[in-house]
């Protein structure tokens, strides 16, 4: 597990500095591995090893790589949200989550939005995007009051641009199924039996930040899910970008 790492940001009152996200996240997994039968939880951890051997992380994109321009529809209004919209206004930090059934996903999401205010204070921009449909990253919006923008990227078609899109694969596919998570419905509005394809396509769990010229100035995924990037280390990525907004160390 990564050390956690202090939270400076913009003058605000004092508070407790919050935990570290690997540490809520590997509650995750202890609870799980309490609830969930050793055999299934094997399958998932194979598929993420699997994952990772195909060379999914080494497909990312990398640092100083030009971001894929994207208009997305969002969760709220159903509009179109542009890329070059928002990178006219400051940098924008690009979170790829799985969706609302993920705990992991949800408990990051809250992180974020918990730092919402000092992401704005600092004149970024934070975007969220998953391949659910419409209406249930609109759930997600609501369940957990989150401040920023969700946006939809049907069949994890804007991932795959990212270097971070991928085909559950069949055994991970009857885990869920076993565990009662119905992705494709989730994706696509389709059940099981009449599901396209793509809605069996997900994003690693990702975190970019993105300059104003468009160039990535962090990227981060993990092909095991229950590993993401301290919040942390993105706003002090973020901070390189206007260094003012941020005190020093």
């Amino acid at each position: 597990m990564r050390d956690g790492c202090d939270n400076g940001g913009v003058k605000t009152a004092p508070k407790p500095p919050p935990l570290p996200l690997q540490d809520a996240l590997d509650r995750i997994t202890h609870n799980t591995r309490a609830l969930v039968q050793a055999e299934r939880l094997a399958v998932s951890e194979q598929a993420s090893e699997e994952l990772f051997e195909s060379g999914i992380e080494d497909r990312i994109l990398a640092l100083g790589a030009q971001m894929p321009e994207f208009t997305l529809p969002d969760a709220l209004t159903g509009k179109p949200v542009h890329s070059t919209d928002l990178l006219a206004l400051g940098p924008l930090i690009v979170k790829f989550f799985r969706g609302r059934w993920c705990p992991y996903c949800v408990t990051e999401l809250e992180h974020w939005r918990d730092l919402h205010a000092e992401v704005r204070a600092m004149g970024a921009f934070f975007v969220a995007i998953s391949p659910q449909t419409q209406r249930q990253n609109d759930f997600t919006l609501q369940q957990h009051s989150l401040p920023f923008p969700i946006l939809s990227d049907t069949g994890a078609a804007l991932a795959e641009r990212f270097g971070i899109g991928y085909n559950v694969l069949d055994a991970q596919r009857a885990y869920y199924k076993g565990i009662l998570v119905n992705i494709p419905f989730v994706n696509s509005g389709f059940m099981y039996k009449d599901a396209p394809e793509s809605s069996w396509r997900l994003p690693l769990p990702a975190v970019f930040v993105v300059r104003q010229d468009g160039t990535i100035a962090f990227s981060e995924a993990h092909a095991d899910f229950r590993v993401r990037p301290e919040p942390c280390e993105v706003m002090d990525a973020l901070a390189g970008l206007v260094p003012s907004s941020r005190p020093s160390r």
